[in-house]
């Protein structure tokens, strides 16, 4: 039976990854903010075949609070197995230009905290010898767009330390995959003038994600082609890429 974790749980990747995880029977540790939507997700886990789905209250910007959710979590499931870390916000870059404290407090939700939890996180998977921690990026973070270059800074670091945290851990047996999706149909992302035919649905991302997991993927784009797209951006020489409107 499998042992999952998944932070930021109320998330609509998160939930369609936590669906796959429940059909193959696994015991499940949900976090998330907000206690009635985690009990709400997790009757529907059990009720899509989960052998159970504990969950835990935690604004993951308490840093106090990361170790005694990782305590309750190691008492709940016996161990973690997989641990999906997707919480985080689609940042206002406006809001973040104009107001230095905004500014900072999309860093540490997006950046910051997950670092902050990456850590306790992966001496507790260190000791146990193996596991698989999986964690939400971007595209976002692989070049700085003058659109959401806040976000992108936080998701830059988050990559960062993940591609160093992977060289770490895969001497223990511990494997790190880093997630960047890219355009995604959410509720964060409601509203905006995404190009349709670049927007995936939860579901296939997260079949892009528990497909990784499994194989041990070290990066994936999901959908794959943002792996083209961003690397064509990637690409474009910096006199002209200060000019374009990304």
């Amino acid at each position: 039976m499998k042992k999952v974790l998944i932070v930021g749980a109320t998330s609509a990747i998160a939930i369609a990854c936590a669906r796959r995880w429940a059909a193959e029977g696994a015991a499940l540790f949900i976090v998330g903010r907000h206690a009635q939507r985690l009990e709400q997700i997790g009757a529907d886990l059990l009720a899509r075949g989960a052998a159970s789905a504990t969950s835990h209250v935690l604004d993951m910007n308490d840093f106090d609070g990361h170790q005694s959710m990782l305590d309750a979590c190691t008492a709940a499931l016996g161990g973690i197995d997989v641990a999906l870390i997707a919480h985080g916000t689609l940042s206002d870059q406006k809001a973040c230009e104009q107001d230095v404290k905004v500014a900072l407090r999309e860093l540490s939700t997006n950046g910051l905290s997950v670092i902050a939890l990456l850590t306790p996180l992966a001496n507790l998977m260190e000791g146990a010898k193996s596991g698989v921690i999986a964690v939400i990026s971007s595209v976002a973070g692989d070049r700085g767009r003058p659109s959401n270059y806040l976000y992108g800074t936080a998701k830059a670091a988050v990559s960062t330390f993940c591609e160093g945290l992977r060289a770490r851990l895969f001497k223990s047996g511990v494997h790190v995959l880093t997630i960047k999706p890219g355009f995604v149909a959410t509720p964060m992302t409601a509203g905006l003038p995404l190009p349709g035919p670049l927007v995936a649905t939860p579901e296939r991302v997260a079949n892009d994600i528990v497909r990784a997991v499994e194989r041990k993927k070290d990066s994936i784009y999901t959908p794959w082609f943002w792996s083209a797209i961003m690397l064509i951006i990637r690409s474009v020489p910096g006199f002209l890429f200060k000019r374009a409107s990304l």
